[in-house]
């Protein structure tokens, strides 16, 4: 698979077909974290908490952040040693069998597009911003009315406007458009930590009455740790159907959560995706270093953001349970903004909906670029495309002369039209199909990514001790110049793999309870059909249609491209003193020090 790749996207021709390898490791840092902090951290922990109570959000988050440093370590360690153009789908055709490569890579690329207009949609919505007077009221906000005056336009106009300006960003030349993330990432982490503070001082000082007049309130009664009760279908109707308690309804909802988490997870494969872009990797160490700087950031930030939120809002607050588990909503169902009102603070929670505007379109435009470059891959593979669109597929592989894929990321943005869906009557709940539509195609992209790894790791380890390869030490795990191991990844591997499987199968088991849903229940599985008939159409093309005549078709390459090794000496991101038996502040091992701890600040 990788022969056609190289043949087809780096041999110079009459046209141009290659990207520019212009993005530093802290580029590569800062577009992975603006992909996973988009709408979900303000607008869907709200809906954690409400779905499991205080508690039991952490917990989700826990468990499902342990399945994104699984993955992204899979992820990484492969594309740290094989920095290969679209590492999501190369490898499975690789170590798995190539229909099953090609079928991820359409798959994965759908689901970028769908985030992409899912990201749009929240922005139109959190246009929307106005709260019910008889809530304000309720909570004894000073001013009679809170919102924008921004609710009556149309939210096409909000849609055509940041989709034009999403699309103008991805026009930039890649070294422009990564140092305009950097300063988008670092805004971020700023307002987030920011945000959290703001959050632990309104819980320290508790300017309003609390019951109990505890900080921790709203986790002891008559709230708690986790919530009394799961409503399996949501409604604003007087009758709220099947209510489960106990051990059932925690364990559920426990399950509900985690998926509505995976959601906001979704980017951290943006650190493989810009490999074919990444400047000295040998060198800077970027593959290894982003995503352990992004494991890091992404985990602390989400416990602490839903922890510190949970303190000041209970999970049985109104413009919560408003919030159906199949739907977004905008800035006045977000945990952050109502914790600012219930404690009667002005300014604040307009200040808190402009930045999500920010963050959701921000967030966009990196939907962009990964949707963009994963179909740039797949235009590199003949194989990948039918016989009546390979004139189409040369057009798309073509780039710039700055190396701006523009045909691919014409398509991309073309797609994300479907945005426009937030004209209809209900764009919530359409947001909410969407969005579990691209989690269950990124989870199989991840299923398949852990499988890819398990057949990777066994292949390099036969590959070390084959005495017969002269380079033999480029895959041996614990030569000092290998570029990415993680402690227990095998193991790590299995672990996300079945984690993956179990979530796919059961992402939405509400739609099996009476009422049926037949909407919800093709937006959360069809993208398991189209995975399976992609394969099916690329096996009958290669085989024919008598399916016990398939074969597995995967070349288990490690030997092209030749594979990585760090450069000699000092690894970043470790801790050495040059002076080991000097005290710590000698002037050498205190210089180590302050390069080692800006090597994971930065």
């Amino acid at each position: 698979m990788w022969t056609r790749l190289s043949q087809n996207s780096y041999t110079m021709s009459s046209r141009r077909t290659v990207l520019s390898a212009d993005l530093k490791e802290r580029h590569v840092n800062m577009m992975a974290f603006s992909a996973c902090i988009g709408f979900g951290l303000f607008l869907q922990s709200g809906k954690i908490i409400y779905i499991a109570g205080p508690g039991l959000a952490i917990i989700a988050i826990t468990l499902a952040s342990s399945v994104m440093w699984s993955v992204v370590a899979c992820l990484g360690e492969m594309t740290a040693l094989f920095p290969v153009q679209g590492p999501l789908f190369e490898f499975p055709g690789r170590f798995i069998d190539e229909a099953v490569g090609y079928a991820t890579g359409w798959i994965t690329w759908f689901a970028w597009v769908v985030i992409l207009s899912a990201e749009i949609l929240a922005v139109a919505q959190l246009w929307k911003f106005r709260f019910d007077p008889d809530y304000l009221k309720k909570v004894g906000y000073p001013d009679p009315e809170l919102g924008w005056s921004t609710e009556h336009y149309s939210p096409a106009v909000w849609v055509f406007l940041f989709l034009i300006l999403i699309g103008l960003i991805n026009l930039l030349p890649v070294r422009q458009y990564g140092q305009l993330e950097y300063i988008f990432g670092v805004i971020k982490i700023c307002f987030i930590s920011l945000l959290i503070a703001f959050n632990v001082i309104i819980s320290a000082t508790q300017r309003v009455p609390v019951p109990n007049g505890n900080h921790f309130w709203t986790w002891n009664k008559p709230w708690g740790f986790s919530s009394n009760s799961l409503v399996v279908h949501p409604s604003h109707d007087a009758d709220p159907g099947i209510t489960l308690r106990g051990e059932q309804g925690h364990f559920l909802a426990l399950w509900t959560a985690i998926s509505a988490c995976m959601f906001s997870f979704v980017g951290f494969e943006t650190v493989g995706i810009t490999a074919a872009e990444n400047k000295d990797l040998e060198k800077h160490e970027t593959i290894k270093l982003a995503s352990k700087k992004l494991n890091l950031r992404i985990t602390i930030l989400y416990i602490l953001g839903t922890f510190v939120g949970g303190l000041n809002v209970p999970y049985d607050d109104e413009n919560l349970v408003n919030i159906q588990i199949n739907s977004v909503r905008a800035g006045q169902n977000s945990i952050f903004v109502l914790a600012a009102v219930r404690n009667h603070l002005r300014v604040w929670p307009s200040i808190f909906n402009g930045f999500f505007i920010f963050s959701a379109t921000t967030s966009g435009i990196n939907s962009l670029y990964n949707s963009s470059r994963i179909l740039h891959a797949l235009a590199s593979i003949p194989e990948a495309w039918p016989l009546w669109a390979q004139n189409t597929r040369r057009r798309l592989e073509r780039t710039t002369a700055r190396g701006v894929p523009l045909g691919t990321v014409t398509v991309s943005w073309l797609v994300g039209f479907m945005a426009f869906l937030a004209v209809k009557p209900f764009p919530s709940v359409v947001l909410g199909r969407i969005t579990s539509n691209a989690v269950v195609s990124e989870l199989i992209c991840y299923c398949v990514i852990c499988l890819s790894y398990i057949q990777f790791y066994h292949r390099i380890k036969a590959a070390a001790d084959d005495h017969t390869l002269e380079n033999r030490s480029a895959y041996n795990r614990d030569d000092k110049q290998y570029p990415y191991r993680t402690h227990g990844q095998l193991f790590r591997a299995y672990y996300g793999f079945i984690f993956c499987l179990l979530l796919i199968t059961f992402n939405n088991w509400r739609a099996f309870v009476h009422p049926f849903s037949m909407p919800d229940f093709i937006a959360s599985y069809i993208g398991i059909a189209a995975f399976f008939a992609l394969i099916a159409a690329y096996k009958i093309r290669s085989d024919g249609w008598n399916p016990l005549k398939w074969q597995r078709n995967a070349s288990m390459q490690i030997q092209r491209p030749p594979p990585k090794v760090v450069v000699p000496g000092r690894r970043r991101g470790h801790l050495f003193f040059p002076n080991p038996k000097a005290p710590i502040w000698d002037e050498e091992n205190f210089k180590a020090l302050v390069a080692f701890i800006w090597c994971w600040l930065k």
